[in-house]
Order: structure tokens, then sequence, then C-alpha cells
């Protein structure tokens, strides 16, 4: 058995025991495996940061590194659980397998950390995070398949798409196409939401049947060695869009294009959220939806009406994946509220990830009529109710020069309606 990657892992357990030279001994702990009701766990995926460090898949492990020295620790099984669960790596093997200096039980654990000082695990985990932000070439290779994988897929379910579907059949699409190229792990629980749906940001029910003149929005990601894709594609269910649905894409797709074309190392991710929101706020305007200075209706919160969420997150192991430790810290320098506030990095993967929502509870709760009465054609907005939501997401690198699409699924106009025709 070898692990082509040992050596990725080696490098990166290295670099962690080195800030922590003579500060005490690391210990992480895996992932252990989550009862589903008796007898039946759901199925396992492994804690992040022991995946980053290792590349151990299996349950119930510890890693502990004093110095230069790397000790796996894993579970002591019996013929029993062999039976049932089939081969387990011997510690000889795990040790090839995995690149480590040695392989112990767990219940040496114990015993092999006694008397000794460990790592706080707030130290730890500023240092993870500040590792885990900047990707390295070899994660950025298994990004790229992810990515190339769950494309595929969503070009698949553009293809199959027709009125009198079920989301769920939509669903089981892409599943299955990611499932078919290896992908067995989602990043995340699919979204696929048809017509007003659209609308909820995290829909998860998946079930409505799909209708003719309406659009239906995916966002789906399958991962690859735990690194994950994310993204998200808006689309007609009959293969045209209709007039209305054009001019809303339309914004969206100024306001994504414009955000990557912008993306650079040392812009603040606040200032390019901020910018998304005016593209979005000056499009909107031109549909009669939105009235009055581009600043007012940012900073006033009007367009937030149709645009509630981020531009953008951090992606890797995780789909939110870390900030970057405190030294990346930054306070949000714009007069939005922004939750994800930090200045970009060559090595960087972030998603872009613009939308326009018709959604009730926004535009009919009466304290906002009352607040942006001013700023919203509320009876045009109302007509649009049953339109749900459009959002368009792709997975970027920063990059010293323009930043690297990962993400290639049809995203103009008459290329997403030619991938809806085959």
């Amino acid at each position: 058995m070898y692990n082509p990657r040992v050596s990725h892992y080696r490098a990166l357990r290295r670099s962690l025991a080195k800030r922590f030279s003579g500060r005490g001994v690391v210990h992480l702990r895996g992932g252990r495996p989550v009862p589903r009701n008796f007898d039946v766990e759901y199925a396992f995926r492994q804690n992040s940061d022991f995946l980053y460090l290792t590349g151990v898949e299996e349950p119930g492990c510890h890693l502990v590194l004093d110095g230069a020295r790397e000790i796996l620790f894993v579970p002591r099984v019996d013929a029993h659980h062999r039976v049932w669960e089939g081969h387990v790596p011997s510690p000889a093997q795990a040790k090839r397998l995995f690149g480590v200096d040695r392989v112990m039980y767990v219940d040496e654990l114990k015993k092999a950390l006694r008397g000794r000082r460990v790592v706080p695990p707030a130290a730890l985990r500023d240092a993870l995070d500040e590792m885990r932000a900047v990707k390295t070439e070899g994660e950025l290779g298994l990004m790229r398949r992810a990515n190339a994988v769950s494309a595929a897929a969503h070009a698949e379910a553009m293809r199959a798409a027709k009125p009198g579907m079920r989301e769920y059949e939509l669903q089981a699409v892409f599943d299955a196409a990611c499932l078919k190229a290896g992908l067995k792990h989602l990043a995340y629980p699919s979204i696929v939401a048809a017509g007003a749906n659209g609308a909820v940001l995290h829909y998860r029910k998946n079930d409505a049947l799909l209708k003719s003149g309406d659009l239906l929005l995916i966002d789906a990601g399958a991962e690859l060695g735990g690194y994950a894709a994310d993204i998200t594609r808006t689309f007609p269910i009959d293969g045209k869009f209709t007039r209305r649905q054009r001019d809303v894409y339309a914004v969206v797709l100024a306001a994504q294009k414009e955000c990557i074309a912008r993306a650079r190392p040392g812009l603040i991710s606040a200032d390019l959220h901020v910018h998304s929101m005016r593209v979005i706020a000056e499009g909107l305007k031109s549909l009669g939806l939105l009235r009055g200075s581009t600043d007012g209706l940012v900073e006033g919160g009007a367009v937030r009406l149709f645009y509630p969420h981020g531009l953008t997150h951090m992606l890797g192991l995780d789909v939110h994946d870390v900030v970057g430790g405190k030294r990346r810290v930054l306070p949000n320098p714009t007069k939005v509220p922004v939750r994800f506030v930090a200045r970009l990095e060559p090595g960087f993967v972030v998603t872009m990830e613009p939308g326009v929502y018709f959604i009730e509870a926004l535009l009919k709760d009466p304290v906002l009529r009352r607040k942006h009465r001013g700023s919203v054609n509320f009876a045009k907005a109302d007509s649009f109710l049953d339109f749900g939501g459009i959002r368009i997401e792709d997975d970027i690198v920063i990059r010293d020069g323009p930043a690297e699409n990962l993400t290639r699924v049809p995203k103009e106009i008459e290329d997403v309606e030619a991938a809806c025709a085959g």
C-alpha cells in the first residue's frame, strides 16, 4: 500500500510542529462515528483538521507531534470487527501508508501523553486556521478535480430537467454523476429549488414539481479527499429564459463577473461584497424595482431585501472554510454588515455567489416596507413573488495576477440555454 500524497501531509505536519517547537506536544483527535439510530451510524466523514494533516479517513484515530517525531494512534480492532467491517491496516501498514514515524494503539495514548505539556486547543486552532487558509498546489489539484466532476454533474442536470419532474429527480441526476466519477461524498446537502423555492436560501425539501415557465436553482458540489466544490447555477426549466428572467439573470451575472475580475491580493473581501451590492442595486434600479442613489440603497439596506447574503466565503476542506487565524482578522471597513472580512491573499480559494431573490418574508414585512417605502417599488416587487431567485456561484483561486476560476459550468444566457438543449 502506498499513499502518493504522503510527502504532502508530512510537510504540513512538520510545518505545524515547527510552530510549537519547545512549547509542547501537539495532540489532535480525529473524528468518531455518530449514531443515527440503533446499530446504524451516519456516513463517516473525517474531522477536517485531521484529514488536512494526515489523509487518514478511518474514524477513532489520534495524532501526536512531539518535536520531529510523529505518532499516529489507531483503534485496536479484533477479529469480530474485521468480520463486519473488513480489513483494517495493521500498525506496520498504517506507518507506511500515512508516512508517520510510529503507529500505536489508542489505548496507549494516555500513557504516551502522561507528564507532557500539550499545546492549548486555542493556540492549535489558530495555527491550523492560518495554515489551512492558503492552499498548496496539491490541495488545488484536488479542488480542480472536485470542480470538474461537479461541473459535469451540473451540466447533466441542465440537460435532464423537464417540466413534470420532481426536484429530487434532478438531485438524483447530480448525485449519481458525482458517484459515477468516483466522488463518494458531497460537500453539503444539494439544494434543488424550483420556482418560488429558489427564494429559500438553504432550501432542503427537494420534492416539489418542476413547472413550465419556472426557473430551477441548483446549489450542489462534491468533494475529493475532503476538498469541496461549491457551485450554483440557475436555469429555465423549459430551456429558454423569459424576458423577465433574462433581465434579472443579467443583473446577477454582471455582478459576479465584475467581482471575479476585481479579485486580487490585498483587496478586502468586504469591499468586494459592497461592490456586488452596488452592481445589483444599479441593475434593480434599471428594472424599476429600486429607486434613489446607489449609495443610499446600499448603506440604507434596501438592496438587502433582494440580496440578503454575502458575496463570498472561504472554501477548502470545509465548504465554509476557515478564515485564516487571528492575524488575518480585520474590522469591517464598510457601512454595511458583512460576515466575512479578510484581505485576499494568493492561494485563498473563495466563492463568488451574488444573487437576487424575491422573498416574501422580507418583501411583505411591514417594518421593512415602512422603512424602505421610498426606495423600493413594492407594487412591482410583489408581482415577482412567484419568481423565486437567481444565484450564480463559482469557485475562485486568488492569484498574483488575475484570479483562476475553477468552475467550468455554462453561465452566459445563450450558453445556459444551449446546455439545457443538450
